[in-house]
């Protein structure tokens, strides 16, 4: 229930999770510096499932170690080296936070958190370059996460400190701002588009104050885009991802698992799992998980959910049926709080990672 810095603390890792496995195993671990805070989707992966991008939002302050500061590095790893290695860590602007990479497996894009900015990466013949920046808002709009269309040639961004949604063009390797801005609800935080591209979901993770939260869904399949369905999810929807058909919806919830023991908010963590049905979603299933949990990622072949609890360190695996979400037991262990999630998102995706 209390925000600390750890003294001392262990150097942050990256963990490999090899989905093929059975049960799913942790297949290589290294040190990259990462963050908690921001959207768990501060880790994206390249449709060919060569290259990991890892975001690094905070660090502790090099003058004062109780306290933390704004990052600037993004770490690029080669996942086809044995083990998996750093190969380059680029500089970014104050702040990186969410991270997303086209369907091209071309370009991505990072949110600067504490910068009010978007910035774009060219990736080319296994390389990552900086190749400019989009203004977005005021360093207060708090840029949280950005996501492409399917198409490639939109993205949205959500803008956690002053509640809105902005829209955006990319032409090749030209992003720019439009003038339409998107109002979903409270403090707007991680959010996924469907694979057919007809809509976005968006989790809005309020004030932490104990009132229930919501997500919302955009409709992209007419223009301007709207919100057209919100639903209420419970105290605080921190990750959301949808499924590889774009049928299931899985949000975490922390449901006041972050407060104090003697809070009158304080209750367990949950994953809920909605079915989106066009631009309208239904509950279907939900399951107990653990403390403060963050990220949550389906397998390719959409049977499995996976979702990151930070207390307990560790990934929980979910299957999922025609009756909902079934704890399967398997935790899979990582040295360090679970802070960010994320599986290759393309249909070109190599299986197994």
């Amino acid at each position: 229930g209390v925000a600390g810095v750890a003294q001392n603390p262990a150097p942050d890792t990256i963990s490999i999770i090899d989905l093929a496995a059975r049960p799913p195993r942790v297949a290589a671990e290294i040190q990259v510096p990462t963050s908690v805070v921001g959207p768990p989707l501060s880790v994206a992966i390249t449709p060919d499932g060569k290259l990991a991008l890892v975001t690094a939002n905070q660090r502790v302050d090099p003058n004062d170690a109780t306290k933390t500061v704004p990052d600037n590095r993004m770490s690029v790893i080669d996942l086809t080296a044995s083990p998996p290695r750093v190969v380059a860590t680029l500089e970014t602007g104050a702040g990186p936070a969410g991270v997303s990479i086209n369907r091209a497996g071309t370009l991505a894009l990072v949110a600067y958190r504490e910068a009010g900015k978007v910035g774009v990466f060219r990736i080319r013949d296994g390389k990552v370059e900086n190749v400019g920046t989009v203004d977005v808002g005021t360093p207060a709009s708090l840029v949280s996460h950005v996501a492409f269309t399917p198409d490639g040639r939109h993205a949205l961004v959500t803008r956690n400190g002053d509640h809105q949604i902005n829209v955006l063009d990319v032409d090749g390797e030209r992003v720019t701002r439009t003038d339409r801005v998107i109002g979903a609800g409270r403090n707007p935080y991680g959010l996924v588009v469907a694979p057919d591209g007809h809509a976005a979901v968006v989790a809005n993770i309020g004030s932490g104050t104990g009132d229930a939260d919501t997500v919302s869904v955009i409709d992209l399949s007419r223009e301007p885009w709207r919100v057209v369905d919100t639903v209420s999810v419970g105290q605080t929807p921190e990750g959301i991802q949808i499924s590889p058909d774009g049928r299931l919806i899985a949000v975490t919830v922390m449901n006041g698992s972050n407060k104090p023991e003697n809070s009158p908010f304080r209750g367990p963590g949950l994953v809920k799992l909605y079915r989106l049905t066009g631009t309208r979603l239904t509950p279907a299933g939900e399951a107990r998980v653990g403390t403060w949990s963050q990220g949550a990622a389906f397998s390719r072949d959409g049977r499995n959910l996976l979702v990151g609890n930070m207390v307990e360190r560790n990934v929980q695996v979910f299957a999922i049926g025609e009756n909902g979400l079934r704890d399967t037991g398997i935790r899979i262990p990582v040295n360090g709080g679970s802070a960010a999630l994320r599986t290759v998102e393309a249909p070109a995706a190599r299986a197994g990672r």
